[in-house]
């Protein structure tokens, strides 16, 4: 089992892959609910340079909802964290397998829920 959910995009800017995720996203009903600039905040506070790397927490408000239903406590492993990573290659879109985050829960509805949200990142992310 892979445990991300991955793409390369080889042909934009750092900028145009994150506005093709955000919006790739949103068409399967993800909002994006936390944003980190990784590179920014490692030069602020540590004063390094590195390529970009940004982190999008997005979150599909139904899914949520049902799975927190289930398991009350599974919103210590939400929102699902979306990275674009620049690289020599492009940049990397990939996010954490849901089903695979969801396995030390032993609840098989919550299961259930984590492969329709699988299904909708794959979806998201394959269609950057």
């Amino acid at each position: 089992m892979s445990y991300t959910i991955n793409t390369l995009i080889t042909d934009s800017s750092f900028e145009d892959v994150d506005t093709r995720t955000r919006a790739a996203l949103a068409e399967k009903g993800f909002g994006i609910l936390t944003e980190i600039d990784v590179q920014a905040t490692m030069k602020k506070k540590l004063d390094k340079e590195m390529s970009g790397y940004r982190i999008l927490g997005a979150c599909n408000p139904s899914m949520a909802w049902e799975a927190i239903g289930l398991e009350p406590k599974v919103g210590a492993m939400l929102p699902c964290n979306v990275i674009l990573q620049e690289s020599p290659q492009g940049i990397e879109v990939s996010a954490i397998d849901p089903v695979a985050s969801m396995q030390a829960i032993d609840n098989a509805q919550l299961k259930e829920v984590a492969a329709q949200v699988r299904e909708q990142l794959r979806d998201a992310i394959g269609s950057i």
